[in-house]
C-alpha cells in the first residue's frame, strides 16, 4: 500500500507528464509555443478540477462497494 505522500507525488508526476503531452501535441498542431503552453495549462487546471467532481460524485455512490456489518453483541 502506498503512503498519501506517494500517492500525491505521483498525482503530480502524472498531471505534469500529461500536460507536456498535450501541450507538445497542440504545438504540433499549431506551431504555436504560446497557444500549446496555454491550452496546456487550462487542460491541466480543467482535468484537476473535473477529477475532484469525479471523485466526490463516486464517494456518494455505494454501488460497488462492501459495506461493513454492524453486529449486535
Amino acid at each position: 500500500m502506498d503512503t498519501h505522500l506517494r500517492s500525491v507525488v505521483k498525482g503530480i508526476s502524472w498531471r505534469i507528464l500529461a500536460t507536456c503531452v498535450t501541450t507538445v501535441v497542440v504545438f504540433l498542431y499549431s506551431g504555436e509555443w504560446a497557444m500549446a503552453a496555454f491550452v496546456g495549462m487550462v487542460d491541466a487546471v480543467a482535468k484537476i478540477v473535473l477529477f475532484w467532481g469525479h471523485e466526490r460524485l463516486w464517494q456518494r455512490l455505494t454501488w460497488g462497494r462492501i459495506l461493513p456489518t454492524v453486529s449486535s453483541p
